[in-house]
């Protein structure tokens, strides 16, 4: 037998194994339609004006394992230094059967969005969890399942506040400047829109909250700082102002939850529980408030509800945003939980329980007064007198050359100033650790003796704010702290859920997880899990390589000649989207263009989005396909002229199809001034 006969190319074993159908199926679906060949399909659904579009130039296909191979060299070109930059996001170790049984696992990675709470109450009982781990840890009864970011959730807040607050007539929101930099960043950029006036500044020497309708404060500090932050809320409070505050998980096990000295919301990152670093996301942002507030709550909450057997039963209780019922009244446009990774931070509390997560924070904290008690010794100046796992030091001229150093033995400390440097110390860290960097500013003097210190050294967290609360007294945070029994919990719960992994799902989404396993491998390497977002440029060279490749490719697909791969979901490339449309007008001088027209079928987060830019929502009618009524558009186009600013539409159409007049659309839009948003949920 001639061996010829074997093809030695594995390029195509991707395509039948994970794309589907294969061609015996797609003969018999084109019989039962009526069509002799696919284009002949294509040519019946698909109009002509838009056929043939695509000018993507893929290179040849490689098979799995050579893909594989592939994206491990690029992941090599990535630099794994030590990491004490901190600044909200931190080392920390995945529990191996929350890695094995759930992160790597199809049954949850791959499950639908929680939409129908029939086949969603394993996952909803875990985000059940994660409610209550953030409801507890932070001291306030309500929190919802979880946001996109640390960021996004302080800008949230804000909106929240701007709503619920009593002094109406403010426009102004306090931030403090010892926030994390890049959740300014974030609340500068919502808040303009808004026309809202975001004052940033050192809540120490604030002396009238009366100009505010809210504050965000951050707990502990980004410098490392512990504030006692009573009274200050209590003024803003007597100024009719609500105070939120964005909270470390981990710290609020040995200190005073927000909750418990005032605060009206509590908000944060869930990431060092068990999630890699990932070079900054995704990560599950958490959400808590008073009762009284819950229905102007973002997001999504899990409720516990009764069946018609009159069983507990688990239902997304209250979604805000509502985006089938409120839409261009909507107060948020966020319309997901980061799920899978909420699911890691609860059962990583799961496992761990009260006690664990307690000897986790209390052997970090020990650390880092161990490491600042020893760098006093050898004369470095530590700015905090309390302090939970982060210092900044005073090194004078010495920083740069101190940096340097550092990544001279693979290390990474946070840049503060041309002055000072950060250290942030985590649950990865050890002994060794702490000793090596002693020896980086000993400048040649001898050590402090480990033993010797942390025989002595006394906590540096204030005592007036040691936390007196008990926390994840629910049974479920103290029955599976064994490996055994954390995986049976994990699978009792997958057991109640639909995923792919038993089922197709009989719902399109654009958020189904349809990646093959192949391509999910490399999301757990640490070449790519364990690199830190504000490390150097020049250790993240694997990353810049597929960010580079990928916006080439996306260029290419739709035409246009820049990509942003910034925005975390749907959502939010909505909202950057409209914000370059509406920075376009204003940079044209455009001031009053400020009408946004939406059909009748779009997403519910478009007139949502439309909304927060500051946009005024017009819709237009359509027909039951979901197809645009063009004269509708035209005439709401025409009376608006003046104002109009932009069009989303939804292509193809919520209910499908293609929409025949888009290139007419579009004509109709510039035609009057206005720009187009694309809602395009698949890159056909």
């Amino acid at each position: 037998m001639s061996l010829a006969q074997f093809p030695l190319d594995t390029r195509n074993e991707f395509v039948p194994r994970h794309i589907g159908p294969r061609d015996a199926d797609a003969n018999a679906m084109l019989e039962l339609l009526g069509f002799d060949s696919l284009d002949a399909m294509i040519a019946s659904v698909v109009p002509d004006s838009i056929k043939g579009t695509s000018v993507l130039d893929l290179p040849a296909g490689q098979g799995e394992a050579e893909a594989l191979a592939a994206i491990k060299a690029i992941a090599a070109k990535n630099q794994l230094f030590k990491s004490y930059i901190g600044q909200g996001y931190y080392p920390c170790h995945t529990p191996s059967p929350i890695l094995r049984n759930l992160l790597e696992n199809p049954a949850w990675y791959t499950a639908y969005t929680p939409y129908q709470p029939e086949i969603s109450q394993g996952r909803l009982e875990a985000l059940l969890n994660f409610q209550t781990l953030v409801s507890d840890l932070s001291g306030l009864p309500v929190a919802n399942a979880s946001l996109l970011d640390e960021g996004t959730a302080a800008a949230e807040a804000m909106t929240f506040c701007k709503r619920l607050a009593k002094n109406k007539a403010s426009h102004a929101f306090f931030a403090s400047q010892h926030c994390h930099p890049q959740t300014l960043d974030v609340l500068r950029t919502r808040a303009e829109p808004l026309g809202i006036e975001v004052v940033i500044g050192d809540e120490r020497e604030l002396t009238d909250a009366s100009a505010y309708f809210g504050a965000l404060l951050q707990y502990p500090a980004a410098n490392g700082d512990v504030f006692d932050y009573r009274e200050l809320v209590e003024r803003f409070h007597a100024a009719g102002a609500l105070v939120a505050v964005a909270a470390d998980l981990l710290a609020l096990t040995l200190l005073t939850p927000p909750g418990e000295f005032g605060a009206d919301v509590a908000l944060g990152s869930a990431q060092r529980f068990g999630v890699p670093l990932g070079f900054g996301g995704p990560h599950a942002a958490y959400f808590a408030t008073r009762d009284n507030f819950k229905r102007d709550m973002p997001g999504r909450l899990v409720g516990v509800s009764i069946d018609r057997h009159g069983q507990p039963a688990l239902r997304l209780a209250m979604q805000t945003r509502e985006q089938h019922i409120r839409r261009e009244k909507a107060t948020s446009n966020i319309c997901t939980a980061q799920v899978l990774l909420a699911n890691i931070a609860s059962m990583y509390a799961v496992y761990h329980g009260p006690q664990g997560l307690t000897r986790i924070a209390q052997r970090v904290h020990q650390l880092t007064a161990i490491l600042a008690e020893g760098l006093a010794q050898l004369g470095v100046s530590v700015e905090q007198a309390h302090f939970f796992d982060t210092l900044t030091l005073a090194t004078g001229s010495k920083t740069a050359d101190l940096h340097a150093a550092a990544r001279a033995q693979r290390l990474n400390l946070r840049e503060v100033d041309a002055a000072r440097l950060g250290l942030s110390l985590d649950e990865t860290t050890t002994q060794a650790d702490v000793e090596q960097l002693w020896a980086l500013f000993a400048n040649g003097q001898a050590l402090p003796v480990f033993a010797a210190l942390a025989a002595t050294v006394a906590s540096r967290l204030p005592a007036a704010l040691l936390r007196q609360s008990a926390i994840l007294a629910h049974p479920v945070f103290n029955r599976y702290h064994s490996e055994t029994e954390l995986m049976r919990y994990l699978r009792k719960l997958a057991d109640k859920d639909l995923a792919l992994d038993r089922s197709m799902i009989p719902l399109g989404s654009c958020t189904m997880k349809l990646n093959a396993a192949s391509e999910m491998i490399p999301v757990t390497w640490a070449e790519f899990g364990a690199l830190h977002p504000f490390a150097p440029a020049a250790q993240s060279e694997g990353y810049q390589e597929l960010t580079t490749e990928l916006e080439a490719m996306l260029c290419k697909a739709t035409g246009y000649d820049a990509v942003s791969l910034q925005p975390n979901a749907g959502s939010q490339g909505e909202y950057a989207g409209l914000l370059a449309i509406r920075a376009y007008h204003l940079s044209r001088g455009d001031d009053q263009r400020d009408i946004c027209l939406i059909p009748q079928s779009a997403h519910g987060t478009n007139p949502a989005t439309a909304s927060m830019v500051g946009m005024r929502v017009v819709v237009t009618a359509c027909d039951a396909r979901g197809n645009v009524d063009i004269a509708d558009l035209k005439a709401k186009a025409e009376e608006h002229q003046d104002r109009l600013a932009a069009l989303m539409i939804t292509y193809p159409s919520t209910h499908g199809v293609f929409e025949e007049g888009i290139r007419e659309i579009c004509d109709v839009i510039h035609a009057n001034g206005g720009q187009v948003y694309i809602d395009g949920a698949n890159m056909n």
